[in-house]
């Protein structure tokens, strides 16, 4: 990428912060300490058993609901100008595949983001994450590249792969609040449990530009539960860029 669209990309990350009017609740008081763009991502949900769910996670975050049910999520995508506060997208360290397994908790009135396991294609954003976010990242082996008009993504490690060809469809839109789409979609921070303890990273960003997806999954052994054999629920975002607060920790588990 060139200077110009680094800086075009710092501007638009810098940007999210600007428009407030959709956030559920303020931001915090301190300054955010990092800043991605997540492009050409895959929304792809299941309707699952609450209580099978419920077991895969602390007491304390039972999963969320929606029309009854429990979602789980596995979203494919390219992270890119991934870049500290102050600095500028760095090359070779800030744009990699990644795919996440994710669920949906409440704690405070806050909605956010359980994540099962986080694969990455970059080892050194897996050791920072862990680290810095406690987080279950993974390094994977992962390729996401367009052909035509779709995305061919596919990521391997021991026990774990997932391989689909993917687009998005139609035009784009705002979820409506008490949609399932914005139930998937509208969420602002992510939760972590580590040494008995529950943390959470406030991550703003403007609401989704979202599109019906299209999909053709040919292999999945992500999901830390087994899938219902229905067709999954598909969204497509083809960009979307957000700050990430520090790490805070929240209660005992």
């Amino acid at each position: 990428m060139s200077s110009l669209g680094f800086l075009g990309a710092v501007g638009r990350q810098a940007a999210v912060t600007n428009d407030l009017a959709h956030r559920p609740w303020p931001l915090p008081d301190r300054p955010w300490v990092q800043a991605q763009t997540w492009e050409d991502l895959l929304f792809v949900h299941w309707r699952v058993d609450h209580d099978e769910l419920a077991r895969q996670l602390p007491p304390e975050l039972p999963p969320e609901t929606h029309d009854g049910a429990a979602w789980l999520g596995i979203t494919p995508f390219r992270l890119t100008n991934f870049r500290v506060r102050g600095l500028p997208p760095l090359p070779r360290v800030s744009f990699f595949p990644e795919l996440n397994v994710r669920t949906y908790v409440t704690l405070d009135g806050k909605p956010g983001i359980w994540f099962f396991t986080l694969d990455a294609a970059s080892q050194l954003a897996v050791e920072a994450a862990k680290r810095l976010y406690r987080l279950p990242y993974h390094r994977a082996k992962m390729t996401a590249e367009w052909s035509g008009s779709f995305v061919d993504y596919e990521s391997a490690r021991p026990g774990a792969a997932f391989s689909a060809r993917y687009r998005g469809e139609g035009e784009p839109f705002t979820a409506r609040p008490g949609t399932l789409e914005y139930f998937l979609t509208g969420r602002y921070c992510r939760y972590t449990a580590d040494g008995g303890r529950l943390y959470r990273a406030e991550i703003p960003h403007p609401p989704w530009p979202l599109q019906s997806g299209e999909a053709t999954i040919d292999l999945n052994t992500m999901a830390p539960i087994a899938l219902p054999p229905d067709e999954p629920h598909l969204l497509f975002a083809a960009r979307q860029d957000v700050v990430v607060w520090p790490l805070e920790e929240v209660r005992a588990a």
